[in-house]
């Protein structure tokens, strides 16, 4: 299942609190980062795709 686009955004907060917390080690955060990572590009995905959506609806009108 396709995660909405603000679920991706809510993991990525998620993510930034923890790596800018103090108590997360360098390894944990090598690890945020990595999903982090993963987390943008789904979002640019999830953003391409209602683009795509959106101007197929604007040439239907």
């Amino acid at each position: 299942m396709t995660k909405k686009y603000e679920e991706l955004i809510s993991e990525l907060k998620e993510i930034v609190k923890k790596i800018e917390d103090n108590n997360t080690s360098l390894d944990e955060m090598i690890t945020l980062y990595e999903q982090g990572t993963i987390l943008v590009r789904q979002c640019e995905d999830r953003l391409t795709e209602i683009e795509v959506k959106i101007t197929e609806l604007g040439r239907e009108s």
